[in-house]
């Protein structure tokens, strides 16, 4: 079986700044796979070429053995493909329900639907579905996002990413700025996406992290993919190697 989603060789240029010098990557099917790498090594812009929000300037795209163009955000959610950005890109004033609809939403039937009435009671019960299935906790599911934790807001986003996601989603530093506990909470959110199905792409400077749910690490550095790792097969200082050069490329 093919991968679920590869890069090959892709370039990306930014004016003089090349973010990607023929950088590579491969997600399997129901796997968690993280991408790791230095700031400044080209995960964002790697990210980005493969949820469409930035074209490559070579290199090619390959979903399920088949090339692909992913021309933008819309392209990528069409196959499948959902992202959970740092900023959550969550709406604050609106209550858990309708940011998880959001672009979405569902309408009233009949003349109500038409004239634009929206069916918050249906998408307060799918909402209340998805956050179950996940075991994320929102005690006030009509309360505005800006009045609940980070832990929670983390959910509300990632539970969006998978109520529409069908086969892949990009988790880019999901625990940044959380507790101890609000952390464990989104390490095993990510483990009950996996265990839908999902495949999930763990973007993270958090090596314990990485090595606890991710069950394959690719490195890159200077915008090339430099080693791949399996968890049972990596030690913390062989990743960080990989990271700084001192390692050199392991494949």
């Amino acid at each position: 079986m093919p991968p679920l989603l590869e890069a090959r060789g892709i370039v990306k240029s930014f004016g003089k700044v090349r973010a990607l010098r023929g950088a590579d990557f491969t997600v399997e099917h129901g796997e968690v796979v993280a991408l790791v790498g230095d700031n400044g090594a080209g995960k964002s812009t790697l990210v980005k070429v493969l949820s469409g929000v930035e074209q490559p300037d070579a290199g090619e795209i390959r979903f399920e053995g088949e090339p692909v163009a992913i021309a933008s955000p819309h392209a990528a959610r069409d196959l499948g493909i959902e992202t959970v950005y740092q900023d959550l890109a969550l709406a604050a004033e609106l209550d858990p329900a309708s940011n998880l609809f959001l672009g979405r939403e569902l309408y009233r039937g009949g003349v109500l639907g038409r004239l634009g009435f929206l069916d918050k009671r249906a998408m307060r019960r799918e909402a209340g579905q998805t956050f179950g299935s996940l075991q994320v906790r929102i005690e006030d599911v009509g309360a505005p996002v800006a009045t609940l934790s980070g832990g929670q807001r983390q959910g509300i986003a990632v539970s969006r990413a998978v109520r529409w996601a069908s086969k892949v989603v990009f988790m880019d530093e999901p625990t940044a700025a959380l507790g101890v506990v609000q952390t464990r909470n989104v390490l095993d959110l990510i483990r009950r996406v996996r265990e839908q199905g999902l495949s999930v792409v763990l973007i993270s400077h958090n090596m314990p992290e990485v090595l606890e749910v991710a069950d394959r690490i690719e490195v890159l550095r200077l915008g090339e993919r430099v080693a791949q790792f399996k968890r049972g097969d990596v030690t913390m200082e062989d990743i960080v190697g990989a990271m700084t050069g001192a390692l050199g490329r392991a494949a």
